[in-house]
């Protein structure tokens, strides 16, 4: 005879102990997780490109070595125009910050008269801030170091998955009653077929997003215009918050680099319409 609290613990407590057992092993095994997980979507993504190489007589190794040297070129070619604009930032930046420090002058003094707060309590909470500021950078510069290791490893675990994906398929495939094999194989393929056209239409929407953001900030005589302009288009995966924050350093530098606000009213209008455009007609017709 079951009693009522082997009832409660059947319907409450063990699925409580399964859910912190999962929290657990994803928790202390995210090392392995994490990157395995990547390797899948970007197998996912290269598969129909392997397959149709393959379809052409290339060997599945090489057809495997095609795409991943695809995927690291575009990933390096869009590195490469971000550094290459960084750079000229960089370099123009001496002409920038003489007005960048009279502004910061300018709003020192404006800070002291109408709230009181002294120079040196200002300077002060600046100095904590570098402080704080640094430890984050350095926090994020052993994470690009573990960055580094995962993008080593990911190319690895992709090509192993693609060159494996028969043998995983039927291990999966054989995980479920023999009737419903067929149906699962076909609910694979369309996974796999659309996550590859998921992401070739977000590559597409980002791409034209970036290209637009930098024509229209082109137009205001912005320097930098596709650094400025991509960086506004990656982070439009972030809804509403990612392109107030990527328009906060193109609307700086319009507003020290030019003699009228116009050109920060200008830098907003653009990344508007183009957030208009991508919401309504970029985004829906591309993915």
């Amino acid at each position: 005879m079951i009693t009522d609290r082997e009832t409660f613990g059947r319907k409450v407590l063990l699925p409580l102990q399964l859910l912190v057992l999962a929290a657990a092993v994803l928790y202390f095994g995210r090392i392995l997780f994490i990157p395995l997980s990547f390797a899948l979507l970007i197998s996912f993504l290269l598969f129909p490109v392997c397959k149709w190489l393959e379809g052409k007589g290339i060997p599945r190794s090489a057809a495997i070595g095609v795409g991943l040297l695809m995927v690291t070129l575009l990933i390096g070619l869009v590195v490469a125009l971000l550094v290459n604009q960084f750079n000229q930032f960089e370099e123009n930046w001496s002409s920038i910050s003489h007005r960048f420090n009279e502004t910061l002058e300018q709003l020192s003094v404006a800070i002291a008269d109408r709230f009181g707060i002294s120079r040196e309590a200002q300077l002060e909470w600046l100095k904590k801030s570098s402080e704080n500021l640094v430890t984050i950078v350095g926090s994020t510069l052993l994470g690009s170091g573990s960055a580094v290791v995962v993008a080593i490893i990911v190319p690895v675990y992709s090509a192993l998955i693609l060159y494996n994906r028969r043998l995983l398929t039927d291990i999966l495939v054989h995980r479920f009653p023999e009737e419903s094999r067929p149906r699962v194989m076909v609910v694979l393929h369309k996974v796999i077929t659309t996550y590859y056209n998921f992401i070739k239409g977000m590559l597409l929407v980002y791409l034209i997003v970036g290209v637009l953001n930098s024509i229209g900030l082109l137009l205001l005589g912005i320097q930098q215009a596709f650094l400025f302009g991509f960086i506004a288009s990656i982070l439009t995966f972030i809804p509403y918050v990612g392109i107030m924050i990527a328009s906060l350093l193109p609307i700086t530098v319009a507003w020290l680099t030019k003699d009228s606000l116009w050109y920060p009213a200008g830098v907003v209008m653009v990344f508007a319409l183009v957030q208009y455009l991508e919401a309504n007609v970029i985004f829906p017709m591309a993915v």
